[in-house]
């Protein structure tokens, strides 16, 4: 009989639809076994994930992830001090953390973003200090930048910027508590993806929200003539999305480079598309005839409060992305990832998969994984 290896690595988010892809990823280069927290209300969702991964894995030949405990799941909760492992054994093993787990909802309420984004950062970040753990590695997001007007690339963080809603703020005051640790001598990398869709090959999402709303407003339009909103000063904005697949390359790719240590890397479009252009794009890709009617901001999100729970409701928060005034660069990962032959691809070149994948799964969620 082998020998049981206690687990090394922790994660948490799994298993949602980064952190499910990327501990594939982690596992697939020999890192396991990995232990995962899980809430218990996604603890069957977890068992039935960590099975499909261990045996795809062991049809193939990816490291050691075949092995049946290869996975680990410990029932937990970020929000909780102790992470809700008082009892859990065998984690003083740990030397390296991925931090996934936030409230990815643009329009959730502030005390549950405190509790989750800020205060349930604050908790991983003593359990990996209190581990002295040799690797920390935590997934932002650009839109701490909130409402930067300017270019923000990866030196940016206290700008003194307002922000769009609840979820950019927090999220905002969780990478400072990480940059702080930082500071203090902790070794850790921070990864800022854009607004992360689909997989780029297959379309695939397990969750419809920010572009989604819009594209769910269009096919739920007759196709001879559909309508869409926007605002004053759309023109000049960008809408800066990324496909899954290239976000989890990324921080796979980097996260296994010692150079990353004390780095900050924006996972973003180097050459994003307008608002406009981004819509336009969409529209093509249903197939649908589409007029855009541009509205005052106030008046527009007046519009989308009305239609909230309709067929063709979208999100109000997200008519503060229209008229977005920053800009995203990101030259410290371009480099990072120079020769490994990660790139992001044009919206344009895989929008038609998002759509294809939202049509022929119309039942997808739209409520975050907490």
């Amino acid at each position: 009989m082998a020998a049981v290896t206690e687990p090394a690595v922790f994660f948490t988010g799994f298993p949602g639809f980064l952190g499910s892809a990327l501990l594939e990823r982690v596992l697939a280069r020999g890192d396991g076994p990995v232990a995962c927290l899980v809430q218990p209300p996604y603890l069957e969702t977890a068992r039935r994930r960590a099975r499909e991964i261990t045996e795809e894995a062991a049809s193939g030949t990816r490291a050691d992830a075949d092995r049946e405990d290869a996975i680990r799941l410990y029932e937990g909760d970020i929000t909780d001090p102790d992470l809700g492992l008082d009892d859990a054994g065998g984690l003083e093993s740990i030397r390296e953390v991925y931090h996934l787990a936030a409230v990815y909802d643009l329009g959730v309420e502030r005390e549950l973003a405190e509790a989750v984004n800020v205060r349930g950062t604050e908790h991983v970040l003593e359990f990996a200090t209190d581990r002295d753990v040799e690797r920390f590695h935590y997934v932002s997001t650009c839109y701490v930048s909130g409402r930067y007007d300017g270019v923000f690339t990866e030196a940016h963080l206290r700008e003194g910027q307002s922000f769009n809603n609840h979820y950019e703020e927090t999220k905002f005051r969780a990478e400072v508590a990480v940059r702080e640790r930082m500071a203090a001598g902790m070794p850790a990398t921070v990864y800022r993806p854009a607004i992360v869709v689909g997989d780029s090959r297959t379309g695939e999402t397990d969750k419809y929200d920010g572009p989604y709303y819009l594209l769910q407003s269009i096919l739920a339009q007759p196709s001879w003539l559909s309508a869409t909103v926007s605002v004053p000063g759309s023109s000049d904005a960008e809408l800066n999305v990324v496909p899954r697949d290239f976000v989890v390359d990324a921080i796979a790719y980097l996260s296994g480079r010692e150079s990353s240590v004390g780095e900050v890397y924006q996972l973003c479009d180097p050459s994003p598309p307008s608002v406009p252009r981004f819509v336009d794009a969409l529209v093509d890709a249903t197939g649908h005839r589409c007029v855009t009617l541009t509205i005052p901001k106030p008046l527009a999100r007046t519009l989308l409060d009305r239609l909230e729970g309709t067929r063709v409701s979208v999100e109000p928060a997200t008519i503060d992305y229209l008229d977005h005034p920053t800009r995203y660069a990101c030259p410290a990962t371009r480099q990072a990832l120079s020769g490994s032959g990660l790139e992001v691809p044009p919206f344009e070149s895989y929008v038609d998969r998002l759509v294809g994948y939202a049509r022929e799964n119309p039942d997808v969620g739209g409520e975050p994984m907490i």
